[in-house]
């Protein structure tokens, strides 16, 4: 076209189709954006069950054969009756002792409120050993029995009793702060409309308070019942053999990979049926209350009454808490101090470099689960969100199976086609390497770090990401200058809580570490293992005091509400 005489080029940049190109870009890169890094996420977290299952495609016949001959009906009697019985304990002991501190006030309730939370502080396997040191049968207590009790000759501890009350000590808080929070959110004005209509408080608890809490009584018993099926520490010092000892055996004692693969996959169809269970139980039943306006009434008790409610929750509270770490502090400074050495130091430091390096990783890949759900909250993200944050149901031998299957993979497919390709010698490359280890770390406990990051961005109003917005800031933007500084305490306590949680995890450390790359858990399992219990105090009492650090802030979060 002319204008003024001049001869007047099109503009590439205003040309409609390039302006139409770059608009279906600007489109495409938002609709793909976010979604790509919660599949990626979802799909990281879903190989290992995958792999899990593609194991399945060549059975181990001859192992298979011999497991059932010998020893399959023991573990999965064993396994069973771990879970109902720890299922059991848990639920009495939890809820009992949560209605006793939220409904009733007797002496000492105050400062027991937040002492029954401190057992949440000691790995399983750390109060299994210390029970045994104590009460088995060379033990200082069945001693002292024999000498002053005529006729007493010993208790076996190491059975199924034992093994159960051992995890019911240790796994009573998950339902107990549940159901303590449950409980304290009903408020005063749910039990006076009970008691209205002639209920007694005793009957107002059962058919009133204690419905309206059952979902997060069902969540802290599936928590329980998860670690129970996953925990390999304390049933190994037991030698009370399981589905996850089967794992490890058949591991290191067959060095069979896909048996060890396809028994995991075994113990993670039973998590799975436990969790879908638990939710058809719950049917299409809907659990709702009104935020809590009045401060909860609690009903005094006197005398004998008062007294019992204050010697159970004591008594808890001393097996629990109290008689484990006074007997590491004596095991420590009577025997243990030899061990303070270089070696020892090298332990913690390899501890908390896998620990801080595993926090890190997966507190960023929490915030971009995070911030792909506030960004871009569509089905897609959702369900990718929802499939990442499934990792803490897989036990840790279950992950450290099928991260490595997968790697073996990589290894024996991949690296070895391109080394022979490339003339070089072929080598492992990705199995027991130390990025196995902390991709199994990430993949368990993503949902640990994700809850305290949901909750804190959700209070985080929408309006703020839309007034950036709209004074031209992009999503990077608004996620840098907006939504990092204020999500400062939850990825501090996110951080945190992986931190402590690697340090005390035990199943994949030791089916994984790199060669040389001994932790403090693996430190205890050596030494339980050849029964020098007071060898194992001292990184175990390390362990303890690292435990209270996400302690202090569970109660911190359980008082705030």
């Amino acid at each position: 076209m002319f204008s003024s005489g001049t001869f007047a080029l099109p503009d590439p940049e205003r040309s409609p189709i390039r302006g139409g190109r770059s608009a279906f870009r600007g489109v495409l890169h938002r609709w793909l954006g976010w979604r790509l890094v919660a599949l990626a996420i979802a799909g990281g977290v879903a190989i290992p069950v995958v792999v899990l299952l593609l194991s399945w495609s060549h059975v181990q016949v001859d192992i298979w054969q011999h497991l059932i001959e010998t020893q399959l009906a023991r573990l999965l009697g064993n396994t069973a009756m771990l879970v109902v019985g720890v299922g059991v304990g848990v639920t009495v002991l939890g809820v009992a002792l949560a209605a006793l501190v939220t409904l009733c006030d007797f002496p000492g309730r105050k400062w027991l409120d937040w002492a029954l939370i401190l057992p949440f502080a000691i790995p399983a396997y750390v109060l299994a050993f210390v029970y045994l040191g104590v009460f088995d049968f060379s033990g200082p207590l069945q001693s002292w029995l024999r000498a002053v009790v005529p006729g007493f000759t010993w208790v076996d501890i190491r059975g199924a009793g034992g093994m159960i009350t051992t995890l019911v000590l240790v796994f009573y808080p998950y339902v107990y702060m549940l159901a303590r929070t449950a409980f304290l959110r009903q408020g005063r004005s749910t039990l006076e409309a009970a008691r209205l209509l002639g209920l007694s408080p005793l009957q107002a608890f059962f058919r009133v308070t204690l419905p309206m809490a059952r979902p997060a009584i069902a969540g802290g018993v599936a928590l329980a019942l998860m670690e129970t099926m996953a925990d390999f520490g304390a049933v190994s010092v037991f030698n009370y053999d399981t589905l996850t000892t089967a794992i490890y055996k058949t591991w290191y004692g067959f060095f069979n990979l896909q048996a060890a693969a396809q028994l995991a996959s075994l113990l993670l169809l039973l998590i799975f049926l436990l969790l879908s269970a638990e939710r058809w139980s719950r049917g299409r039943a809907r659990y709702t209350c009104h935020e809590r306006q009045q401060p909860l009434s609690r009903t005094r008790l006197t005398g004998a009454k008062a007294w019992l409610a204050s010697s159970v929750c004591l008594m808890v509270f001393s097996l629990a808490f109290v008689i484990p770490v006074v007997q590491l502090l004596y095991w420590i400074t009577t025997n243990a101090l030899q061990d303070l050495n270089a070696r020892y130091l090298e332990l913690a430091f390899n501890t908390l470099l896998l620990a801080a390096s595993a926090a890190g990783i997966t507190v960023v890949l929490a915030l971009l689960l995070v911030f792909a759900g506030r960004m871009q909250p569509d089905g897609c993200v959702l369900r990718s969100v929802r499939v990442a944050t499934t990792g803490y149901a897989l036990p840790g031998s279950v992950l450290a199976v099928g991260v490595m299957t997968a790697f073996s993979w990589l290894d024996h497919g991949l690296v070895a086609t391109l080394q022979e390709s490339l003339g070089l010698p072929v080598q492992q490359v990705f199995l027991g390497s130390w990025m196995a280890l902390v991709l199994a770390y990430c993949i368990r406990f993503l949902a640990v770090a994700f809850e305290p990051l949901s909750g804190s961005i959700a209070q985080i109003r929408p309006a703020l990401q839309e007034a950036a917005k709209t004074l031209g800031a992009d999503s990077f933007t608004v996620i840098r200058r907006v939504y990092l500084p204020m999500l400062a305490p939850g990825v501090l306590t996110a951080a945190l809580l992986v931190f402590v949680d690697v340090l005390k995890e035990m199943p994949a450390t030791l089916l994984m570490r790199p060669f040389g790359w001994d932790t403090l858990a693996v430190r205890i399992h050596e030494m339980t293992s050849e029964g020098h219990w007071e060898r194992a105090a001292l990184p175990a009492l390390t362990l303890v005091i690292a435990g209270f650090l996400p302690v202090v802030l569970l109660m911190r979060r359980s008082a705030a509400h």
